[in-house]
């Protein structure tokens, strides 16, 4: 710790010259701010949006449309600043992107925007957070501002792999429903596509990430993207085995021409056994898992009812001789 402070303030010079960094840097980030929020608000005033919003001819798809394009204005200037230039990096950040539900074309920019705000907005915070802090020094400053950009710039990439497990979690528990009802509804008669709509349909509320993964299927299908696309499309956004599984089978039976009604009975029989097994799987380390809630909370509750009037005795015993 000493050694580190001996380092910044050979950088600076001294502390007056520290302290005067950090609020060049602080003036610059609040500027910037400024001029973002200035930008917005003008745009917001203009008479002419102002006069059309009144009329009411603007509809939602272009306000959204709208609000995107205001995104890439004010990222442009920066993105080749923000953005990784390892491409193999930014198709992994951008594959985690997809898998959480965030598959907007500024999706990259705006998480790596989070990032770099991060970075640079904490520390003004804690150098701002200092002014009613006189006992710190110049130095310990520097360190809580290192250490909160350093949490601003890590914060958003421990938290996209949480958010791609919370919404694989919630593809999985509505996979087996939607296998059951695809079942019933190719063997009442319909097609691949008006099974998947109608699977998507009946999910929009108990699963409505789900079904909106199946409603963009049908919805590329209607595009003109082919069938076999838009199925290995699925699989690609989801990134959930069971539906790569599911995918692949109803791409080999549109290949090769077999029934799907058969393929779909034998691929849910064979994802009761696995979710039987996983099940059971669960069930057989349960005794493991229950061993410390045992140890720890039952245990000295049993032994303080079991000795404890014992041990009450002996004291009132101990105490009357």
């Amino acid at each position: 710790m000493d050694a580190v402070l001996e380092i910044l303030r050979g950088l600076a010079g001294s502390e007056d010259s520290l302290r005067l960094l950090f609020i060049g840097i602080a003036s610059a980030t609040v500027l910037v701010l400024a001029l973002g929020i200035s930008f917005l608000v003008l745009g917001a005033v203009d008479p002419v949006r102002r006069r059309i919003d009144d009329l009411g001819f603007r509809d939602e798809e272009e306000t959204s449309g709208r609000m995107l394009v205001n995104v890439q204005t004010l990222l442009g200037p920066v993105t080749k600043y923000v953005l990784p230039k390892d491409e193999i990096e930014r198709s992994k950040v951008t594959q985690q992107l997809v898998h959480a539900g965030f598959r907007g074309p500024m999706a990259l920019q705006i998480y790596y925007a989070i990032k770099a705000f991060g970075a640079i907005f904490l520390p003004v915070v804690v150098v701002i957070a200092s002014q009613w802090t006189p006992s710190y020094t110049s130095g310990e400053i520097a360190i809580a501002a290192l250490f909160a950009g350093g949490l601003g710039l890590l914060a958003p990439t421990s938290v996209l792999p949480r958010l791609v497990e919370a919404r694989l979690k919630k593809l999985r528990n509505g996979f087996p429903d939607a296998l059951d009802l695809m079942v019933v509804s190719v063997e009442a008669g319909l097609g691949l596509s008006q099974a998947i709509q109608r699977v998507a349909d009946e999910l929009g509320v108990s699963h409505p990430e789900l079904a909106l993964e199946l409603a963009l299927v049908n919805a590329e299908v209607r595009a003109g993207v082919d069938r076999m696309t838009a199925l290995r499309n699925l699989a690609d956004r989801t990134g959930l085995d069971d539906l790569r599984g599911l995918v692949s089978l109803l791409v080999q039976t549109l290949r090769f021409g077999t029934g799907i009604a058969d393929s779909l009975r034998v691929y849910s029989e064979e994802f009761r056994d696995r979710r039987m097994q996983k099940a059971e799987e669960v069930a057989a380390t349960m005794g493991t898992r229950m061993m410390f809630p045992l140890v720890l909370f039952l245990f000295p509750g049993f032994f303080v009812v079991a000795v404890g009037p014992a041990i009450l005795s002996l004291m009132k015993a101990f105490s009357s001789m």
